[in-house]
């Protein structure tokens, strides 16, 4: 069973949804990443979703790109992330990493080599924000090849053909974005109970909100739509950023997943 199946399975067990907090590795430096990724477990993550510093992140909004740039001056590189990936995996044997990319930096190093390393450092799963579902198919396939989960982006708007090809080709947890856009903006997001409906139809893996959540309110408005869990990042990128007590900031979000916490 995969750390991923593991974990919603404990957690569904629990009555509990899953938090999966995101944060850009590099970033200030390597030294305070390694730190802030010890916080994320220390707070309750129950799943790690981490960036690798990219200078033309389009999906994410100013505060992720923030984040990035400042990695990049302070010069963390690819392999950089790969053994702070291994570290975090050291330390915590069950926790799923999950990496969040673009296209451009895997290419740059050729699809086998950049998913075995990332495999070979740990991680459980590869997301390619830029990769449309059209063309994931030999992408994911190489991913599962080298020991990795393809996650997949599914938002309302998404063409039921569309959903259909993300439930079959996807692994370890289905990314469902809240709104249009990127990270991190102030647009109210929008939980589709709907779109978890159809996924749920078509046997995707379990659906996971992202965009948007911020505060515990939007942690239970997404698990009352249906999902299995919500990841946070923005939030916490300015938190870290900020000097901000990261994991009571995890604390708090991850106490809204809990049944006792969500409306009746």
């Amino acid at each position: 069973m995969s750390r991923y199946a593991a974990m919603f399975e404990r957690l569904a067990a629990r009555g509990e949804g899953a938090f999966g907090a995101f944060v850009m590795l590099g970033d200030p430096d390597l030294v305070t990443s390694a730190r802030i990724l010890r916080e994320l477990v220390a707070g309750g993550a129950d799943m790690i979703e981490v960036g690798i510093p990219f200078s033309d992140p389009v999906a994410d909004g100013p505060v992720i790109q923030a984040a990035a740039q400042r990695a990049l001056r302070s010069g963390v590189r690819v392999d950089d992330c790969f053994r702070l990936l291994a570290g975090c995996r050291a330390d915590h044997p069950e926790v799923p990493v999950g990496i969040l990319t673009y296209a451009n930096l895997v290419v740059a190093r050729g699809r086998t080599d950049f998913f075995a390393r990332a495999a070979a450092a740990g991680a459980d799963s590869l997301l390619v924000a830029d990769l449309p579902a059209l063309e994931a198919e030999p992408w994911a396939r190489e991913m599962r090849q080298a020991g990795l989960e393809p996650v997949l982006i599914a938002a309302a708007n998404t063409p039921a053909a569309t959903l259909d090809r993300i439930a079959r080709l996807g692994g370890g947890y289905t990314y469902c974005v809240t709104r249009a856009g990127t990270t991190g903006t102030h647009a109210q997001a929008q939980f589709d109970a709907g779109l978890i409906g159809t996924l749920r139809a078509l046997s995707a893996p379990p659906p996971v909100f992202g965009f948007g959540i911020a505060q515990p309110d939007h942690v239970r408005a997404a698990l009352t739509a249906g999902a299995d869990g919500v990841i946070s990042g923005s939030a916490i990128v300015a938190c870290a950023a900020r000097g901000g007590d990261v994991a009571a900031l995890v604390h708090q979000l991850k106490s809204a997943t809990r049944n006792d916490s969500l409306p009746e």
